[in-house]
């Protein structure tokens, strides 16, 4: 069960309307890096988790739900920023609207400004949409929800250091104070987010944890290979060191090695094209 509270998270303020801005900040609503993005997929983990311990599922639904509230902090801040986007395609002509000038700025193309402009006129009256900077629908190809809640956690780090990265990309493009100060709260949160994932999975084993799904028996995999860095360089240039193939592995049971990668396979043949397969009549029948 969930409640609504009609005041925002934290509060959105638009001094200057951007509609160039306005189309940014959809990437941050229904990009592959968005707020969609993650509160859905902290959602399915949750609705789908089967451990034990029942404080992971709450803390993924407190999470997921408080990212419902930054999809309405953005919604508000697109439709304040296009307060006064021009409503007309004889509006949006740059010599005669100082708007869509701004907008433009000399470096975007005007059938780029125009398009998304008119996609918030004619779909939504000037409002957010469920879709990306490029006007593309959110279609829930990013969700990770595997059922391990190891695994799902490594997948939420990397969610919100692709959100935050975005963040902070949109914070260094705003001009507007009150926008500054909007993304200042959300990229302080994506930091509590990252840093609350990490702590679950060391409450979790941390490396100690690894390989994921940990339940797996590992005398039942190629084990010489297992903790072996492969090179693939052909000019006889060695691979690089680092920690990655270097020292003890992560999880403590092994010592990285390094090989130069060769192959253990022979060349694939196929067998012959079917009758009725589309396929030409020397295909058919000939090895």
């Amino acid at each position: 069960m969930y409640f609504h509270d009609k005041r925002l998270q934290y509060p959105v303020r638009v001094e200057t309307p951007d509609p160039l801005f306005a189309r940014q900040l959809q990437q941050a609503i229904g990009g592959v890096e968005g707020e969609i993005r993650v509160c859905l997929q902290y959602f399915f983990q949750a609705w789908g988790n089967r451990s034990p311990n029942p404080k992971y599922r709450d803390m993924l639904l407190h999470t997921a739900t408080e990212e419902i509230g930054h999809i309405e902090m953005l919604a508000t801040a697109v439709a304040l920023n296009l307060e006064n986007a021009p409503l007309t395609l004889q509006e949006t002509a740059a010599a005669a609207n100082p708007v869509v000038n701004a907008v433009m700025g000399g470096e975007r193309p005007r059938h780029v400004v125009e398009g998304m402009l008119q996609q918030h006129l004619l779909s939504s009256g000037l409002a957010a949409m469920p879709v990306n900077s490029d006007g593309i629908p959110f279609d829930c190809s990013h969700i990770y929800a595997s059922g391990n809640v190891a695994g799902d956690m490594f997948a939420n780090v990397t969610a919100e250091a692709t959100g935050r990265t975005l963040a902070v990309r949109l914070y260094n493009a705003a001009k507007d104070p009150g926008m500054k100060d909007m993304l200042s709260f959300l990229i302080a949160r994506d930091t509590m987010h990252q840093q609350q994932w990490l702590a679950a999975i060391e409450e979790l084993g941390g490396p100690a944890a690894l390989p994921i799904p940990n339940s797996f028996d590992q005398s039942l995999e190629k084990q010489e290979f297992s903790y072996v860095y492969m090179g693939t360089n052909v000019n006889g240039e060695p691979p690089p060191e680092g920690r990655f193939n270097t020292g003890p592995s992560m999880d403590g049971k092994a010592q990285f090695s390094t090989i130069q990668s060769t192959p253990l396979g022979e060349a694939p043949v196929l067998g012959p094209a079917r009758e009725g397969s589309g396929a030409q009549a020397e295909q058919i029948g000939k090895m």
